[in-house]
């Protein structure tokens, strides 16, 4: 007869090799990701800290990097028959859409303005018509790079023939409207107050850049914690006590 006693632990080379390989990759990863977090803090600090200056007027160049999230001070007309419409947009947690429309400023260029949400059913200008405003207004907003930000495997598709957008692909926003002399670099987020009307319903000020480096390092690390139990354990082998090993009874 034999009876389990206990494990040893034989490690072998090819599982050995493979493993240490990918723990210093996943190790890696989650070291990474902690380094990115930091700093995706400071950019963030730094983006809050731009919000906060002063308001300033429409730069000669608005596609500066630096000037990301700066308040800025528009001065001209909405052209809202070339309003665009911003898909799956939420509001305290009722879904619709945001209004994109553009403005002629003064000195003659057009900057696209995301003026705020309004529900589905107030998708048709003539439902809002008093937040229609005309003639020469003054309003300030942040200034926000267009493009695509997320993965390019999971970029949705724009509608652009049912006036239908997911995201701000400003060149072929500008060229769909016809507009002459448009920026398609940066938009303007509004942040007056909600429009006559009540709607569209203002934005809000707050940075919404993601920050899920901490979920992603805690993951990488936690893989190869169990990474390494499932070599320990595969590379463990049981002991067997053996009868002849076994003390022989004393006898009288």
């Amino acid at each position: 007869m034999s009876a389990s006693t206990g494990r040893r632990f034989r490690p072998r080379f090819w599982p050995t090799a493979v493993t240490l390989v990918t723990l210093a990759v996943l190790i890696g990863l989650g070291t990474w990701q902690l380094q990115r977090l930091e700093w995706k803090g400071a950019l963030i600090a730094e983006m809050r800290g731009r919000g906060a200056a002063p308001v300033i007027a429409v730069p000669a160049d608005p596609t500066d990097p630096a000037l990301q999230y700066r308040v800025v001070r528009l001065r001209g007309q909405f052209l809202h028959s070339k309003e665009f419409h911003l898909a799956a947009r939420t509001h305290k947690g009722k879904v619709g859409l945001h209004i994109v429309t553009p403005m002629r400023l003064e000195d003659g260029r057009v900057l696209l303005v995301n003026r705020g949400w309004v529900p589905p059913a107030l998708k048709d200008p003539a439902t809002r018509a008093q937040g229609q405003i005309g003639g020469n207004i003054e309003l300030s907003g942040t200034l926000r790079a267009g493009g695509w930000h997320g993965s390019q495997m999971f970029r949705p598709a724009n509608q652009p023939e049912e006036n239908l957008w997911l995201w701000f692909d400003l060149p072929a926003m500008t060229a769909q409207a016809g507009l002459e002399n448009a920026e398609t670099g940066v938009y303007v987020a509004a942040v007056q107050a909600t429009e006559p009307g009540g709607y569209p319903r203002g934005i809000s000020l707050e940075v919404d850049l993601s920050n899920n480096h901490l979920q992603y390092a805690i993951t990488w690390y936690a893989l190869a914690v169990a990474l390494l139990v499932i070599y320990l354990l595969h590379q463990s082998h049981p002991l067997k006590k053996t009868d002849e090993d076994s003390p022989q009874d004393e006898r009288l």
